[in-house]
C-alpha cells in the first residue's frame, strides 16, 4: 500500500524537462485546456548580466521561429527573473523587438500594443511572467495581481513572439535556447 501511494505521488509530480541557470520548467503545461511542450528554453542577457531565463511553449515542437509563428496555434513564453527588473526596462526591451518585427503592420498593432505593455509590472528576482496566446482569445499576461488586458489578433501575438523568435529577436542566443537549437 505505501509503495503504490508513493508510486502515485511521484508520478503526480511535474515532469521538469531541464535547468538552465537553476530555472527548472516543467515539460508539458496546460493552457485552457491545451497541453504544450517546452520547445527550448534561452537565456537572456544584457551586456554581462544575466537578466531572465525563458521558456517556449508550444502545441507542435519545431526548431524554426517561421513554422512557429506562421501556425495558429496556442504558444506560451514564461519568463524566470534573474534579478530585478523595473517596468520601464522590460517595456523597452519588448516594444524595441515588437517595433522591429512588426515593420510596416507596427500603426494597427500600436493601440494594442500600448495596452498590452501598460499591464507590464515591475519584476522581482524569482518571479515568473508569463505572455499566453490563444487563438480566437488572443494574447494575455500572466503572473500578474489586479486588471488584466487581452490584446487580439493573431496579427499582435506574431509581432510579440516574434521578440523572442522572430527574425530581428531581441537576443539571438537566447532565440536559440528557445527554438532548442
Amino acid at each position: 500500500m505505501l509503495k503504490t501511494t508513493l508510486l502515485a505521488a511521484v508520478l503526480s509530480l511535474p515532469a521538469f524537462a531541464g535547468e538552465l541557470h537553476g530555472v527548472k520548467m516543467a515539460d508539458t503545461i496546460n493552457v485552457d485546456g491545451t497541453t504544450l511542450n517546452l520547445n527550448g528554453q534561452g537565456l537572456r542577457k544584457k551586456f554581462v548580466f544575466k537578466v531572465y531565463v525563458a521558456g517556449l511553449y508550444v502545441e507542435k515542437k519545431s526548431k524554426s521561429g517561421d513554422e512557429i509563428l506562421a501556425a495558429d496555434a496556442t504558444r506560451r513564453v514564461d519568463m524566470k527573473m534573474l534579478r530585478e527588473l523595473d517596468k520601464k526596462a522590460i517595456i523597452e526591451a519588448i516594444k524595441g523587438g515588437f517595433e522591429k518585427n512588426a515593420g510596416d503592420k507596427l500603426p494597427a498593432l500600436k493601440d494594442r500594443l500600448d495596452k498590452f505593455i501598460a499591464m507590464i509590472p515591475d519584476l522581482k528576482e524569482g518571479e515568473t511572467l508569463s505572455v499566453v496566446y490563444v487563438p480566437s482569445k488572443g494574447t494575455r499576461i500572466e503572473g500578474l495581481k489586479g486588471e488584466a488586458y487581452s490584446a487580439e489578433g493573431k496579427d499582435f501575438a506574431d509581432a510579440l513572439f516574434s521578440v523572442w523568435v522572430g527574425k530581428n529577436p531581441v537576443d539571438e542566443e537566447l532565440k536559440k535556447g528557445m527554438l532548442g537549437n
